[in-house]
């Protein structure tokens, strides 16, 4: 394929995500987005309450809370599970129960708390709007619906430099003062339930509960002379769960693997929830599975492997310094591969050599990520996995400038690097002792 193929079809990916992350202004719809791209792949929705009549050959899917969810095919021989998890959910803000306030002179403003880890100077004089799910009644029923207001809402207001002369020389923003959102003058008192309540096809009055977040309305852009760039809401992790899926959906069938692919809620608050990583949803399925075929899920986790995939940070051009000197990745460079001595990543060399190999076969570029020796990082849900399902696990990602910003930066080429990646990957299967030695087939 020539470079500008090859450039044409990553800037199609790319585009592709750019619309999956608008779809996907919370978990709810994240999952709701992936769910639908499993249906138009003829996958068959399953219900965890349900007994499941699983067939050999066949592909399902599955959703916990409406804001995880985990996909499979089924081989004809089952040896292990090749699988993948990222996580549905970003940094936000989130409405508390009694939302509405209004101020001493007549505002009206949303009662909100943080929701993970933001640059907070981000959210400010944004458009805004809120999404999430509402709890309706049915008659006699509760009912729970993914709902999304579709228009400029709300705004969190910057004081004026007049007010604040020391603005630019670092400013600490408190939550509960600074990043209020503003709603309305003061004559949009209920306005929001009923938008909520239109959103849901209900009346106001039959909204029951919500839980209900802001969510960035600027669309996502495509941009540098040479299309080089992308910036969006959400690309953490909205674009390992989309690259990750497509890999998935375009993989040949495996004869002897289960495919598995993971989207959990809650990584953004350390994933100890019913629907988080650090939860039994995937050993629950996998268990399941594993009772389609007589199999033993503790024999089968030896021979599988787990890509946790969330994006990792780019060497920035304004502050090369806070990189490490030998392990920074760069943008358009390749799949990324974490390593942290103290776990905070799961990858480890057996891991990261499985994974380098697989990309070598998919022609795809990789680069090494750690941080500086004397910075702490991030961490993601990989050894949270592992901890419930004891797998070789690496962790992977895309590099991105601004990660937790409300409006984030990546390489238009990484998507279709990581699709390709995960392409092979489901196609392979990993056949090892367990400790020794590991033979990708």
């Amino acid at each position: 394929m020539s470079a500008t193929a090859k450039n044409g079809q990553a800037l199609s990916v790319a585009k592709e995500l750019l619309t999956f992350i608008r779809n996907s202004p919370t978990a709810f719809q994240a999952t709701d987005s992936i769910a639908a791209l499993l249906e138009k792949n003829n996958f068959t929705r399953l219900h965890e309450g349900d007994k499941w009549d699983l067939t050999r050959g066949g592909k399902y899917y599955v959703t916990r809370n409406m804001t995880s969810i985990i996909a499979f095919t089924l081989p004809k021989d089952l040896h292990a599970f090749m699988m993948a998890a990222g996580h549905s959910d970003s940094p936000t803000f989130k409405l508390k129960e009694n939302y509405e306030t209004v101020t001493p002179n007549g505002y009206i403003r949303l009662d909100t708390e943080k929701y993970g880890g933001m640059i907070m100077s981000s959210w400010v004089d944004i458009p805004l709007s809120v999404a999430g799910r509402a709890v309706v009644r049915d008659g006699d029923r509760l009912v729970a619906k993914s709902v999304v207001v579709d228009k400029d809402l709300c705004l969190i207001p910057n004081v004026a430099i007049h007010f604040n002369r020391t603005i630019n020389d670092g400013y600490k923003y408190n939550p509960a003062v600074d990043l209020v959102p503003l709603f309305s003058d003061g004559t949009g008192a209920g306005a929001l339930q009923k938008e909520i309540a239109a959103a849901a096809g209900v009346k106001p009055g039959d909204v029951a509960g919500a839980d209900l977040f802001l969510y960035n309305r600027m669309p996502g852009s495509i941009w540098g002379p040479k299309h080089e760039f992308y910036s969006a809401p959400r690309i953490d992790n909205l674009g390992c769960a989309f690259a990750t899926l497509t890999g998935l959906l375009q993989a040949d069938a495996n004869d002897s693997a289960a495919q598995v692919y993971a989207c959990f809620d809650n990584e953004e608050v350390g994933s100890s929830t019913k629907q988080g990583a650090a939860s039994t949803f995937l050993r629950d399925v996998l268990t399941r599975i594993c009772d389609c075929y007589g199999a033993d899920v503790r024999a089968l986790l030896s021979s599988s492997f787990l890509v946790s995939a969330d994006n990792g940070h780019a060497k920035h051009p304004n502050h090369p310094e806070l990189s490490d000197g030998q392990n920074a990745p760069m943008m358009n460079g390749g799949v990324v591969i974490k390593a942290n001595a103290a776990q905070k990543y799961a990858t480890d060399a057996v891991s990261a050599a499985v994974f380098t190999e697989i990309c070598r076969r998919a022609g795809v570029p990789v680069q090494p990520f750690a941080n500086r020796s004397d910075m702490a990082g991030g961490s993601t849900l990989g050894s949270i996995s592992d901890t419930v399902v004891p797998v070789n696990t690496v962790d992977i990602g895309m590099a991105q400038l601004a990660m937790h910003s409300a409006y984030e930066t990546a390489g238009t080429l990484d998507p279709a690097y990581m699709a390709q990646a995960m392409k092979v990957y489901y196609e392979s299967r990993l056949d090892t002792d367990g400790e020794t030695y590991f033979n990708v087939l």
